[in-house]
């Protein structure tokens, strides 16, 4: 299982990933599911994956191998003159790499979920959801955020936090209770966690980095997230049965 965000801002795009992959509680793994292709002043693309992990290698592999040998006549990511057209790429890309894999092996068991955003110059910045089938949503004013993989744990926490005014601090922050709820919940979630920030406009990453168990603030975030819920919740009202008698 995995857990991938991203997150549409005024300011920009959010996207946060963990690291885990597992095939059974004795055969846990780390593997990078965040991946980013930039050509600076001209389009930042980012990519997470979630499903099973030969076909997300197998998608990335060749999408980035596009790149590297570039053909008029086959559009690459860094070719395609807009984000809806990446995404339609990797969409077509990722439906190809399936039937292969299911006609070859027989079975029906091999699928992926890609949330893909970015900006290519001339258009605003875009995030997209693209299914095992190739078709794909986009992110709009009122799902402004993605998420694939073991949502439910941490999607209460955005859908009442969420600001599209909020900084890009505020919105890590909040992405990180959102995760550690998760990771807290279900033990195939897991750090390291990835963080990719693309500023409006600026047409290059703006940051990338990696939070480790080792990360202070992810340690002050969990600490202080769990010690805040149990004052909230002390602070409510307690229920009362009324008048009524409860005596057996």
């Amino acid at each position: 299982m995995t857990y991938c965000v991203g997150l549409v801002l005024d300011r920009g795009i959010v996207m946060m990933s963990d690291t885990r992959t597992n095939a059974g509680v004795d055969n846990i793994s780390v593997f990078k599911k965040m991946v980013n292709w930039e050509v600076p002043g001209e389009r930042v693309l980012t990519m997470m994956t979630s499903g099973n992990l030969a076909t997300t290698q197998a998608l990335v592999s060749i999408l980035d191998e596009r790149t590297k040998a570039p053909d008029e006549r086959n559009p690459t990511l860094l070719t395609v003159p807009s984000m809806f057209q990446a995404a339609t790429l990797v969409g077509q890309t990722l439906r190809n790499v399936i039937q292969d894999t299911n006609n070859i092996s027989q079975s029906s068991g091999f699928s992926a979920t890609i949330i893909l955003g970015g900006q290519i110059a001339g258009s605003p910045p875009r995030l997209f959801n693209i299914y095992p089938e190739g078709n794909f949503i986009e992110a709009g004013d009122d799902t402004p955020f993605f998420q694939t993989g073991e949502t439910k744990y941490g999607r209460p926490i955005i859908v009442r936090a969420y600001d599209p005014a909020m900084s890009f601090e505020e919105a890590i922050k909040l992405l990180l209770v959102s995760f550690d709820s998760t990771i807290k919940a279900n033990l195939s979630v897991g750090l390291p966690l990835d963080v990719t920030v693309y500023a409006k406009d600026s047409l290059r990453v703006t940051q990338e980095f990696r939070i480790t168990q080792e990360d202070e603030y992810f340690n002050v975030i969990s600490n202080g997230w769990g010690a805040a819920l149990k004052v909230a919740f002390s602070s409510l009202p307690d229920f009362s049965f009324g008048e009524t008698d409860t005596a057996p």
